[in-house]
């Protein structure tokens, strides 16, 4: 029962530990009030229920006439209606946990990073930017399997589920994770054993991957006896050498680690078969925010650091969440001080419904620098733009040119896709005057973009 299970969770704190351990711990302080209190629905609930991953499920958020029964009066009709306008506009539908929902500062609901991750707002929309598409990373065109993506050579993409606990605004794969939309047809499937046999045949028959990446949808809503059959199947092939469960569990239902002790112990049994026959069993987070992080965070990596799992963290840049050098910081200082590792801060892909989200280049390109050397250098997350097309991740200052004016950037990938340039073109409402002058004029933005792609085939 979860009851139980949070009775068996670490006590947070330690008279014994030094004067120096307590300035430290000061200096990383994670909430742990009683914070979801403020919902009135919920200002009766204890922790012991709040801990429990099957309330936080069951009390999901999931329509917005749920949303107005448990703020009951908290939230003005201006604001139920802007997010009913927002619903009708985005590609993803609201399923948002109670963990997330609460920690929403209502009070200044449009600046609010959490809100602006998980609750979209109609006046928030922007004009799409021309060279967005569905499927910008191209994953849809290396599909080898109806679950397989293959697109590096060592690497594959295996998607065995397009459901989450939690459905963001910014998904990459909103094309395909959750249930339709007013603007999206989607055919969303759950978890099916029975359906990945040829998917495993063809790792199994390439010898070439190394790596596999299980994501989807959100590796956290299969079943235990699925992770075990995943991860031993993997672990089994020969030249699989490493396997990393993807999971946004941590940033939005960090109790599921520490009261569903079915899943933890699936995990825990691929961990170890991973260490005896010296394999790597990860798993990899997606926090944007250090207000995701409480001492519910800590709990989860308590009992996750005892697996030996590797936890790593893979943000991603959002306008008004953490586009700014101090707020990227803290959180991936505070990642660090859980033994999570930063790893990926991503450039937002190039997909509809989130023009409003996106940030430009230069700006990410300024925080990777001020973020070299203020912090441990393994602690330091590679910031990178996942080019368009395919080209994989790149350094966000490893471009061949980039024109801030027309906001357009070019980048090559010698190993993945010789030979081929990839543009990435950052939000117009986001240029300078002169550049939104452009866009604005079909004839001058063509001519404008001609040129600098004249002026890169002359480079390579």
């Amino acid at each position: 029962m979860c009851g139980n299970a949070h009775k068996d969770r670490l006590k947070l704190k330690n008279p014994q530990l030094s004067l120096e351990r307590n300035i430290q711990e000061k200096s990383y302080h994670f909430d742990d009030s009683d914070y979801w209190r403020i919902i009135p629905k919920w200002k009766e609930i204890r922790p012991e229920t709040f801990g429990c991953y099957k309330w936080q499920q069951k009390n999901s958020i999931t329509t917005i006439r749920k949303l107005e029964e448990i703020t009951e009066g908290l939230l003005s009709k201006k604001v139920i209606e802007d997010i009913d306008n927002g619903l009708l506009k985005t590609r993803m539908n609201m399923r948002i946990t109670p963990y997330i929902f609460s920690r929403i500062n209502w009070d200044n609901y449009r600046d609010d990073p959490l809100r602006r991750q998980f609750i979209p707002l109609g006046t928030e929309f922007l004009p799409e930017h021309p060279q967005n598409t569905e499927d910008s990373l191209a994953e849809d065109k290396y599909k080898v399997t109806q679950y397989l993506v293959h697109r590096y050579p060592n690497k594959a993409l295996f998607l065995p589920i397009t459901i989450c606990p939690v459905y963001c605004t910014f998904c990459t794969r909103s094309r395909l994770v959750g249930g339709s939309t007013a603007v999206k047809s989607k055919s969303s499937y759950g978890a099916k054993s029975t359906n990945w046999n040829e998917t495993f045949d063809y790792i199994r028959n390439t010898p070439t991957i190394e790596d596999i990446v299980i994501s989807g949808g959100d590796a956290l809503l299969l079943r235990p006896q699925q992770i075990r059959q995943i991860g031993i199947e993997l672990l089994k092939i020969k030249h699989i050498r490493r396997i990393r469960f993807a999971t946004k569990g941590l940033a939005i239902m960090p109790m599921k680690f520490t009261s569903d002790q079915d899943w933890l112990e699936a995990l825990s049994v691929v961990a170890k078969i991973g260490k005896e026959k010296m394999k790597e069993v990860a798993l990899h987070t997606h926090i944007n925010s250090y207000a995701e992080i409480t001492k519910w965070t800590l709990q989860a990596m308590e009992v996750l650091h005892k697996t030996g799992v590797r936890v790593r963290n893979q943000s991603v840049l959002i306008a008004g969440v953490n586009d700014e050098f101090l707020s990227i910081q803290k959180t991936m200082k505070q990642l660090a001080h859980l033994m999570i590792e930063p790893y990926y801060v991503y450039l937002h892909d190039m997909i509809p419904s989130c023009e409003h989200m996106r940030t430009p280049l230069h700006i990410a390109e300024d925080i990777s620098l001020k973020l070299q050397g203020s912090m441990t250098g393994f602690n330091t997350p590679r910031v990178v733009c996942d080019t368009p097309g395919g080209g994989g991740k790149r350094d966000v200052s490893s471009y061949i040119k980039y024109n801030r004016e027309v906001g357009i950037s070019a980048w090559t990938s010698p190993s993945v896709k010789p030979g081929k340039i990839f543009y990435y073109y950052d939000p117009v409402h986001k240029l300078s005057k002169e550049g939104k002058m452009l866009w604005s004029n079909d004839k001058l933005i063509k001519s404008s973009i001609n040129d600098f792609k004249n002026s890169i085939r002359k480079l390579i």
